[in-house]
C-alpha cells in the first residue's frame, strides 16, 4: 500500500522530467553570478482596479535571483550587480510581465501594472468588471506557488461566495479539508482525514488557543475578519511543534492591503426550512490610509453578525448487552436501553468586532496593534424526553435455554433484554419510566486576542517581533435544567399501571419510532399493553429535581516571540538564515457553580409547583419527525421564574469535584535556513521546545458509611516537564515555469488536552456524564513524509497529486464506558450509571494516503474547441483525499489491545464544484462528501463469558455529505446581490454504535435561504 501510494504520486514526477525543458532552456539552473549592491523596489498591482497583488513572483532569471510581492504588492531585489537585466513578473492569471531595468550602484524604482492581455498592435489591454471566482482564484493559487512549504490557500473575495458564515465552512471546501458539524453547522476541521486534535488554529502565525482547548472550534470566527485563509500541511521549523496535520491560519485584514480608502458592505436575510425560522447576516469592513509627517499610517475596522433560528428533528438510543441475556444467540445481541427525543428550540449567533493600526515610521519599519473579538452563543431550549427501557433490568429473566415466543413476559418482569417475548430491535416494554428534561441553556463561546508587533530591516538583517494576549471563554451555564419522574414502579411493579408501556421499532436507523400505551397489570403480575396514548402529558410525572448551573472555562494565553533573518550566499545559493524563539504561558481554570434542589420539601418551601402544566405554553411540535407523541413546549420565563423561586431556599455551591486549574509553560527556539536555486529551493531545520505543566484539583472521596458518611475533599497539585525537538527538512524543485515538485520530511506532537491533563474527575448530572483526567498522559508524536506534484495551467488552472504518510507513537484515545463506582455520590444523586471517559495512551499507528486536485475554467479553451465565447464561464474545482490509518488501542492482561482506525479520521473526503461566471453573473454548486469515521472507542468487558463492547462496540460518525448553492449578479463595480441555497440535501448528522444498524444519534436541521447585497468601493 505505501509502495502504491508513493509511486502514485511519482507518475506526474516522472512525466514533468520527461517534458522538462533542455538544459539551456527556461528551466536551466543558472550559473552563479556576481553579487552587486544595487537594488530593485517597487510595487505590483492590478490595472484599473489598482489592486495589489499579494505573492506576485519578481525574478532575474539570468542572475538566479527572486522573490515575492508582500501583501501590499511591495517586493526588492537586492545583491544586483550595475547593468541592464531583464525583470520577469508572475502572477497566476495574467501573461508575464518583462521589464528592462538598468542599474547602478544605487536603489531602482520599478512599479509594474498587470494587465490580462495584448492587442494585435502591441498596446495593453486593462480589463475591468466584476470576476470574483476568478481573481480569487488567482489569488490564492499564487500565494500557493510562491509559498515554500505546502499550502492551500483561499482569499478573501471567495470567502462567503457560498453560504460560509465560519473559517470551517469557508475552509472546507479546499482539497483535503474536512469538517465536523454540529446542529448542521461546521464547527471541527480535519486536515487530509486525520483527528481534529491534530489541527491548530493561529491568527497571523500566533496559535491561539481555542476556547475548548487543543480541540480548535472554528464555528466562533466567522469568515469576515479574513483576508486570507493559509491552510498549512507540512510543519516548518517556525511553526509550533504542537502541530501534526496542520495549521489553518487565518490572515486579517490590514489598511496597507488597499491602496487607499476601502468599504465593504453585506446584508443578507434569509428562510430556515425547518421550524420556519428566520436567519440574517451583515458585515462591514471600512479601511484607510493616512501620510503625516511621521510617516504612513492605516487603520481598518470590521464587524460582523450572523443570526439563525432553528429547530431539530432528533431522536437517540443507547445500546448495551445485557449480562443476564444468556438465552442463544447473546453473543450478537445489543439491547436499547432507552431511546430519546431531544428537541430543540434554539438561536445561534456568530458576532466579531476587530480593528488594526499600522504604521511606517520609515521604510524598512512596520510597527501594527491589533485587537480582535469574536463569540459564538448558542441559546437553547430544550424538551428531552428519554424512554428508560432498561429501568427494572434487574428483573430479565436469566434462562439459558432456547424459549418460545410469548408476548407477555414472566410476572414482574418489563419485557426489556428479553427474546422470549419477542423483543430484539422491535418490541414492546411495559411499566417503563418516562424521564423528561427540560433545559435552558445560554453557551457563548468567545476569543479575545490582542497583538503588538513589529517588523524592521536593519541593513542585511530582518527582525520582527511579537507579543499576544489571548483570553478565550468557553461559558456552559445552563440558568435551568428541570427533571420530571413517572411514579415509582413499586413491589414487582405495584404502581407499573401509573407508567407508560412503550411499543419500539428501531429497525430502520433512519428512524426510530415509538408508540405509548396505557399499562395493564394482570391479576397474575404480568403486564398487557392497554389503550394507545399520543399525548404524553397524559402520563402522570412530578418534578424531581431543579438545577441552576453557573459554569465557565477560562484560557489565558500569553505569547512573546522574536524573529531574526539575514540573506547570506551559501555555496553559491541566495540563503535566508532564520531564527527565533518564543514564550508560551497558557493557563485554563474551570470553574462550575450549581444551584440544586431535588426532594419535595424544598420545593414545598420554595412554592414551585411540581407539575408541568406550571411550565406548559400552548402549540405544538415545530419539527417534522413523525414522534409517535404529541407534546407542548415550556415557557423559558416560566422555568427561569421557577429558578429565582428556588434561590429563595438554595443558592449556588462550587463544585470542587469539576474544578481544574491546568497551567502550561512553553520555551521554545528555533533555527533553518531557506536556499534558493536555479532549480528550486530547500528549508532545513529544527525546533525545540521544552514544556511545563502544573495541574491542580481536588480530589473527592467518601469516609465512614451510612449516616456517618463523609466527604472529604483533598487539593492535588501535578507538575511534569518534558523536552521535544523537531526536526524538518522540505524540498522543492522548480521541474518548468509551470510544474512544481514538493518533497517534505516532517515531525510534530499533539499534546494531551487541558482538561484531559487535571487530576481529578468531573461530572456533568445534565449529561449524565463524568469524565477524568490523566496528568501522566504522553503527546502523541508523528514522523512525516510528504510528496507533491503541483501543475499550474495558464491562465488559472491547478492540478495536484501527492502522497503523505505518517507514523504516530503513543495514539490518544478517549474511551468510555459505564463508571460502575460510587465514589463521586454525593448529595444523593447516584452517579454510578454515568459514562464515563478518560484519556489514555494506546500503541503506535500510522495515517496514509493520497490527495488530488483539479482546479480550470473553460475559457481559455473555447476558441480552439469551436464553442461559443458565453461557454467559457464555466469551471470546476474538484479535490479528493483517501485515507487509510491504523492505530493499537490501550489494553491489559484481560482485555488485550487491538487495531482500528485513528480517532476523527475518515477514510475518503471529497469536494466538488462547478460553477459558471461571466458577464457580471456568477453561480457556483459545492457537494461535500466525508466517509464513517471513528468518534470514540467504547468501553469492553467480559459479558456472559464473551468479551464484547459494553454499549454495543465502538462509536462512529455516519458519512456526511452536503450540497450547496450560490447566485451572485453585479449590478456595477460597487453593488452585488447574491442568493445564497445552503444543507440542499438536509442530509442527518448520524452517529452509530458498532454496526450502522444501530443509530445512537440522528439529527436534521432543514435546508436554508439567504438572498442579500453586497456593496464594495
Amino acid at each position: 500500500m505505501r509502495a502504491l501510494l508513493i509511486g502514485s504520486a511519482m507518475i506526474p514526477l516522472a512525466i514533468g522530467i520527461a517534458r522538462a525543458e533542455p538544459v539551456d532552456g527556461p528551466a536551466a539552473a543558472a550559473a552563479p553570478a556576481p553579487r552587486g549592491n544595487a537594488s530593485i523596489t517597487g510595487t505590483i498591482s492590478q490595472a484599473g482596479s489598482g489592486d495589489y497583488l499579494d505573492g506576485a513572483s519578481v525574478s532575474i532569471p539570468a542572475l538566479g535571483l527572486a522573490t515575492a510581492a508582500d501583501r501590499a504588492g511591495r517586493f526588492t531585489l537586492a545583491g544586483i550587480p550595475a547593468g541592464t537585466h531583464d525583470v520577469v513578473v508572475r502572477y497566476v492569471g495574467f501573461p508575464d510581465a518583462r521589464r528592462s531595468v538598468t542599474v547602478t550602484d544605487a536603489a531602482v524604482v520599478l512599479d509594474v501594472a498587470m494587465t490580462i492581455e495584448t492587442s494585435a498592435d502591441g498596446d495593453e489591454i486593462v480589463v475591468s468588471g466584476s470576476r470574483p471566482i476568478a481573481e480569487s482564484e488567482a489569488a490564492a493559487l499564487q500565494i500557493q506557488r510562491t509559498s515554500p512549504s505546502l499550502v492551500s490557500v483561499i482569499a478573501s473575495d471567495s470567502i462567503g461566495r457560498l453560504p460560509d458564515q465560519n473559517v470551517a465552512q469557508a475552509v472546507s471546501r479546499l482539497p483535503g479539508v474536512g469538517v465536523q458539524r454540529d446542529q448542521g453547522q461546521a464547527r471541527y476541521i480535519t486536515l487530509r482525514g486525520s483527528p481534529i486534535n491534530w489541527t491548530t488554529l493561529s491568527f497571523d502565525g500566533i496559535n491561539v488557543v481555542s476556547p475548548e482547548g487543543r480541540d480548535a472550534r472554528f464555528d466562533s470566527i466567522p469568515s469576515a475578519i479574513a483576508s486570507q485563509i493559509i491552510v498549512r500541511k507540512a510543519v516548518t521549523p517556525d511553526m509550533t511543534g504542537e502541530t501534526i496535520a496542520g495549521n489553518v491560519d487565518i490572515i486579517t485584514r490590514s489598511a496597507f492591503d488597499y491602496p487607499g480608502l476601502k468599504v465593504q458592505a453585506k446584508s443578507g436575510l434569509g428562510h430556515v426550512e425547518l421550524g420556519k425560522k428566520t436567519e440574517y447576516e451583515g458585515s462591514l469592513v471600512v479601511s484607510d490610509r493616512f501620510d503625516t509627517g511621521i510617516g504612513e499610517f492605516g487603520i481598518v475596522s470590521s464587524a460582523s453578525l450572523y443570526r439563525r433560528g432553528m429547530v431539530t428533528d432528533n431522536f437517540e438510543t443507547d445500546f448495551e448487552a445485557v449480562d443476564r441475556d444468556l438465552r442463544p444467540g447473546y453473543e450478537t445481541r445489543n439491547w436499547a436501553r432507552e431511546t430519546e427525543n431531544k428537541l430543540y428550540r434554539l438561536t445561534r449567533k456568530n458576532y466579531s468586532l476587530s480593528s488594526r493600526l499600522d504604521w511606517r515610521p520609515a521604510p524598512g519599519h512596520k510597527l501594527f496593534a491589533e485587537t480582535i473579538y469574536s463569540a459564538f452563543e448558542d441559546d437553547e431550549q430544550r424538551n428531552n424526553y428519554i424512554f428508560d427501557l432498561d429501568d427494572q433490568q434487574s428483573r430479565t429473566p436469566n434462562g439459558t435455554a432456547a424459549c418460545a415466543v410469548n408476548a407477555r413476559p414472566a410476572s414482574g418482569t418489563t419485557g426489556y433484554a428479553d427474546v422470549c417475548t419477542g423483543n430484539t430491535l422491535l418490541g414492546t416494554v411495559y411499566g417503563i419510566d418516562l424521564n423528561s428534561n427540560f433545559t435552558v441553556r445560554k453557551y457563548k463561546q468567545s476569543v479575545f486576542t490582542n497583538t503588538l508587533g513589529g517588523d524592521h530591516e536593519l541593513g542585511d538583517w530582518k527582525v520582527a517581533w511579537r507579543g499576544n494576549y489571548t483570553r478565550s471563554i468557553d461559558d456552559r451555564s445552563q440558568p435551568a435544567q428541570l427533571n420530571y419522574d413517572s411514579p415509582s414502579f413499586g413491589t414487582n411493579g405495584a404502581n407499573a399501571a401509573n407508567r407508560l408501556t412503550v411499543g419500539y421499532d428501531l429497525t430502520d436507523p433512519q428512524l426510530a419510532k415509538v408508540q405509548l400505551y396505557r399499562t395493564i397489570r394482570n391479576a397474575d403480575g404480568s403486564f398487557s399493553r392497554g389503550d394507545r396514548v399520543t399525548a404524553i402529558e397524559d402520563f402522570p410525572r412530578t418534578l424531581s429535581r431543579l438545577r441552576s448551573l453557573k459554569a465557565q472555562d477560562v484560557t489565558e494565553a500569553y505569547t512573546a516571540k522574536l524573529d531574526i533573518s539575514r540573506e547570506a550566499s551559501v555555496f553559491g545559493a541566495s540563503t535566508i538564515l532564520a531564527a527565533g524563539v518564543r514564550y508560551d504561558d497558557r493557563t485554563k481554570t474551570s470553574n462550575e457553580y450549581l444551584l440544586d434542589l431535588s426532594t419535595p420539601a424544598q420545593f414545598a418551601a420554595a412554592g414551585i409547583a411540581t407539575n408541568y402544566s406550571a411550565i406548559a405554553k400552548p402549540g405544538g411540535f415545530q419539527g417534522e419527525i413523525p414522534l409517535g407523541y404529541t407534546f407542548q413546549y415550556f415557557d423559558r420565563d416560566k422555568v427561569l421564574g421557577l429558578v429565582d423561586q428556588a434561590k429563595a431556599v438554595g443558592s449556588y455551591v462550587r463544585s470542587d469535584a469539576n474544578f481544574y486549574d491546568v497551567g502550561e509553560k512553553v520555551y521554545s527556539a528555533y533555527a533553518m535556513a531557506t536556499a534558493t536555486t536555479g532549480w528550486g529551493s530547500i528549508i532545513g531545520g529544527a525546533r525545540v521546545e521544552h514544556i511545563r505543566n502544573d495541574a491542580r484539583a481536588f480530589s473527592i472521596g467518601t469516609v465512614g458509611t451510612g449516616s456517618a458518611a463523609t466527604t472529604v475533599t483533598t487539593p492535588i497539585d501535578v507538575k511534569s516537564s518534558q523536552t521535544l525537538v523537531y526536526p524538518s527538512l522540505h524540498l522543492n524543485w522548480d521541474v518548468d515555469d509551470r510544474m512544481k515538485a514538493r518533497l517534505s520530511f516532517n515531525t510534530g506532537a499533539a499534546r494531551p488536552d487541558y482538561d484531559q491533563l487535571r487530576p481529578n474527575l468531573s461530572y456533568n448530572d445534565a449529561n449524565a456524564t463524568i469524565s477524568g483526567g490523566n496528568p501522566d498522559a504522553k503527546p502523541e508524536k508523528a514522523k512525516g513524509v510528504d510528496l507533491y506534484v503541483e501543475y499550474y495551467t495558464m491562465p488559472r488552472g491547478f492540478l495536484s497529486i501527492g502522497a503523505y504518510y505518517k507514523d504516530v507513537t503513543d495514539v490518544l484515545f478517549d474511551p468510555t464506558q459505564t463508571f460502575g463506582r460510587t465514589t463521586l455520590n454525593t448529595g444523593g444523586v447516584d452517579r454510578s450509571g454515568y459514562l464515563y471517559s478518560t484519556i489514555v495512551n494506546g500503541g503506535s499507528g500510522y495515517i496514509m494516503g493520497i490527495e488530488g486536485a483539479i482546479q480550470q475554467q473553460l475559457e481559455p479553451f473555447t476558441a480552439d474547441l469551436g464553442l461559443p465565447e458565453w461557454m467559457g464561464g464555466f469551471g470546476v474545482q474538484l479535490n479528493a483525499t483517501i485515507n487509510k490509518s491504523r492505530a493499537e488501542t490501550p489494553g491489559t492482561a484481560a482485555l488485550p489491545s487491538r487495531k482500528v482506525p485513528l480517532p476523527g479520521a475518515s477514510d475518503a473526503i471529497y469536494n466538488l464544484i462547478a460553477y459558471y461566471e461571466k458577464y457580471g453573473f456568477s453561480a457556483r454548486v459545492s457537494y461535500q462528501n466525508r466517509s464513517a469515521w471513528l468518534d470514540a472507542i467504547g468501553g469492553t468487558d467480559t459479558i456472559g463469558g464473551v468479551v464484547r463492547g459494553i454499549d454495543g462496540g465502538d462509536f462512529y460518525w455516519a458519512k456526511d455529505n452536503e450540497l450547496d448553492a450560490s447566485v451572485r449578479y453585479a449590478i456595477n463595480n460597487n453593488v452585488e446581490i447574491y442568493g445564497d441555497f445552503a444543507n440542499l440535501l438536509n442530509g442527518p448528522g448520524r452517529r452509530y454504535a458498532g454496526s450502522s444498524a444501530y443509530t445512537i444519534e440522528h439529527e436534521t436541521f432543514g435546508r436554508r435561504y439567504t438572498g442579500g447585497v453586497r456593496v464594495t468601493f
